[in-house]
């Protein structure tokens, strides 16, 4: 991603955590079972868990697939271009394959997902791939952008959550096209911008907010995202809310609900929800490697759900820490 040192603090920060980034792949560090996948997405299909995500290390060509019947236990990866569901040959980019989104709509599964700093998205008749493209091309934008979520809201309008590199990672949302070709410019507004406390606890020049996934509950609607600059230990997940898929978001005094003071890990973030089978809400996400290592980063999933607010108003988000656990590998 693009972090930028604008200021003396950032610098700092970049310092202290650059024996994090000469490591990157901590090749020193038994992988074991683990799954290895940053930004991950789970899709659920007749039965079936589907995991993408970024391949660190091996960014450069596409997005690996792993399948699962229970959620724990893996297998993969499995993508039907050498494990690939996503292969570079098919569809925009030559690098930098990052935090994709798959969805299905009207009988096709689509990719929603970064390359090169731009959001492309590529579509398949299966969640295996190949996700391709016709015209191999990103979404129009003036600004580099990042970490898409596509949103289909009951009435069928669909909606583009994304990051714009723009004096910080800021999140902002617009009304898409019917056939997800682009945006309606008209419709694009800042959403979420790294300014509370706990969101940039490094006081960075170059604030962080992103990762979002969007959730609509009893007619409100949820932002789940994550903030500060992914190798900080400080990395967590928050939320807002809104009456309106456009907003104005309002941030929830319980954020982080996601972070290493609850969890015991450090790096936690930058993830999305899945409903398992019997229909509880599961966050998928990553952590660093261990508490002095960030990658390769590693896989994670945790229980979450709604619940009564004791002040009244929209229910509230809440994860349960102890059900905390790291998928393996078979």
């Amino acid at each position: 991603m693009n972090f930028k040192a604008a200021s003396l603090r950032y610098f700092l920060l970049a310092l202290w955590l650059c024996s994090c980034k000469l490591t990157p792949l901590a090749q020193d560090v038994a992988e074991g079972n683990n799954i290895h996948l940053a930004d991950p997405t789970v899709f659920y299909h007749k039965g079936t868990y589907y995991l993408y995500g970024t391949v660190e290390g091996n960014s450069g060509k596409g997005f690996e697939v792993y399948t699962s019947e229970d959620l724990k236990s893996w297998e993969g990866p499995k993508g039907v271009r050498d494990g690939f569901a996503l292969s570079k040959e098919d569809a925009y980019g030559t690098e930098g394959f990052w935090a994709p989104q798959v969805f299905n709509h009207q009988g096709k599964f689509y990719m929603a997902y970064t390359a090169n700093e731009n959001i492309a998205i590529a579509e398949s008749s299966s969640p295996l791939g190949p996700f391709t493209q016709q015209v191999k091309e990103p979404l129009a934008a003036p600004v580099k952008q990042i970490d898409p979520f596509v949103f289909i809201d009951d009435d069928g309008r669909k909606y583009l959550y994304h990051v714009r590199l723009n004096d910080g990672n800021r999140i902002f949302v617009a009304e898409m096209t019917d056939d997800m070709s682009g945006i309606k410019d008209e419709t694009l507004r800042e959403a979420i911008a790294a300014e509370e406390p706990w969101e940039n606890t490094a006081n960075a020049g170059w604030p962080v907010a992103e990762g979002p996934t969007v959730l609509k509950h009893k007619g409100m609607y949820y932002m789940i995202y994550s903030a500060n600059d992914f190798r900080n230990p400080d990395y967590a997940v928050g939320y807002a809310t809104s009456q309106s898929p456009l907003g104005p978001w309002v941030k929830q005094v319980s954020s982080p609900v996601i972070s290493t003071k609850n969890i015991g890990e450090k790096g936690t973030g930058h993830g999305d929800f899945v409903k398992d089978k019997r229909g509880n809400l599961i966050y998928v996400f990553h952590t660093h490697q261990s508490d002095t290592v960030v990658g390769p980063r590693k896989t994670a999933l945790i229980k979450a759900e709604f619940s009564k607010n004791p002040d009244g108003g929209e229910e509230i988000l809440t994860v349960d820490p102890h059900s905390f656990f790291y998928p393996i590998i078979n």
